[in-house]
């Protein structure tokens, strides 16, 4: 019979960080989810690049998190970049690895509505391109590119960003609720094709979650406010999301992929 040895490693100061040796890739990382999670991550003991198209916020976001690293041998380091643009992308992956030697995981947090989001009837076709473009070629994008450096590393782990409305609906956001279906349907296909290579990909699906960005939104959408009042814990916030790329980015999940995996205070069950 197979038996599990269960092993604790410590340094000085205590257990050994969750995510200690691996080096993570965050688009986005600026503020809101992206940001929380870049200090989750350096806490953790990650050496961990915020790919920010706001110099202000992704160096700002560095700073602290690299604040949070504490002794667990975590880091942060700024690249501005714009997913959209290959170019940009392959030179942040490029950078990523110069300076920390390798990649480990890959957070595809950028992304989000915005709104002019509105009916299918209604909304505007740039404003569809654009949040495909953002968080649909976005993340396809640095996937692309990522995942070779990835597989040169030893495999790793894709934490995607869908959303609650690839699940169930939320009227008048057509133009988010494809993008976000489209990462979650990638987000499957994805996890099957690269397995062999020892990547997992998988993809949080929040509900609410009260960053500066959503509370605009909140302020002027009757959908999106009755969308909150289905929450039955109360709203989320960035660290409920940040705690959940924790988990996936480390080997606690190392059986876990292809998962869509709601943090929405149980929106999905009303």
């Amino acid at each position: 019979k197979r038996c599990a040895l269960n092993i604790i490693i410590r340094f000085p100061g205590g257990i050994m960080a969750r995510l200690a040796g691996k080096v993570a890739f965050i688009t986005g990382g600026g503020g809101g989810i992206g940001r929380a999670t870049a200090e989750r991550f350096a806490e953790e003991g990650a050496k961990v690049v915020i790919a920010e198209i706001d110099v202000g916020r992704g160096e700002a976001a560095a700073q602290s998190a690299r604040s949070r690293a504490s002794n667990s041998g975590g880091d942060a380091h700024f690249i501005h970049c714009d997913i959209r643009e290959r170019a940009k992308v392959e030179a942040a992956f490029a950078e990523t690895v110069k300076r920390f030697g390798g990649l480990h995981i890959l957070h595809n947090n950028a992304g989000g509505s915005s709104p002019d989001d509105g009916r299918v009837t209604d909304v505007s076709e740039d404003e569809f391109w654009r949040v495909i473009k953002l968080d649909v070629y976005g993340t396809f994008l640095c996937s692309r590119l990522g995942i070779p450096h990835m597989i040169k590393s030893g495999g790793g782990s894709i934490i995607n960003m869908s959303s609650i409305v690839a699940l169930r609906a939320l009227p008048g956001r057509d133009c988010y609720t494809a993008a976000k279906g489209a990462v979650a349907a990638m987000t499957r296909s994805m996890a099957v094709k690269y397995a062999a290579d020892k990547i997992r990909v998988n993809a949080i699906a929040p509900g609410v979650v009260l960053t500066e960005r959503v509370k605009k939104l909140l302020e002027g959408s009757k959908d999106i406010e009755k969308l909150a009042a289905t929450h039955l814990l109360g709203l989320g916030l960035p660290i409920h999301m940040a705690d959940m790329a924790v988990y996936l980015a480390s080997d606690e999940s190392a059986i876990t992929t292809g998962q869509v995996i709601s943090i929405d205070s149980g929106a999905t069950i009303r």
